[in-house]
């Protein structure tokens, strides 16, 4: 199980390494995306990416492992803003399935869970790869 949850720790870094990435490759993809209320759609997107990539990276490393697993599990909840925003006015996203709005939020959930994962303290390896 140690292994597992190793490479799932290293394939989660990843993601968010490279979803940080693409910030910057294509910001206008994450500008549109962005809930109205909020201010300075740009540098916020800029701001996202390069928390996405350092968290990613944190996970990398078992001393910054904890502290990049809590800023992920930050990231997604303050994210929620924009899955609920774009639930609820659906209409403004009109090449975007219904159904695929809840799934993003679903997804949400399931990212933020296996992120938390890596929060806990692991009793039975304790001092072994997490």
């Amino acid at each position: 199980m140690k292994y597992v949850k190793l490479g799932l720790r290293f394939l989660l870094g990843a993601l968010f390494v490279l979803a940080g990435i693409y910030h910057f490759v294509n910001p206008a993809f994450y500008i549109k995306l962005m809930p109205p209320y909020l201010p300075a759609h740009h540098g916020l997107v800029l701001l996202s990416g390069v928390t996405e990539v350092i968290a990613g990276a944190m996970m990398f490393f078992r001393p910054t492992l904890k502290l990049g697993a809590w800023g992920i599990v930050a990231m997604l909840v303050i994210f929620l803003l924009v899955h609920v925003h774009m639930l609820l006015h659906a209409e403004q996203y009109p090449g975007v399935p219904l159904w695929a709005l809840w799934l993003r939020l679903v997804f949400q959930f399931l990212f933020i869970a296996w992120a938390w994962w890596y929060t806990r303290p692991d009793k039975r390896h304790e001092g072994t790869p997490a």
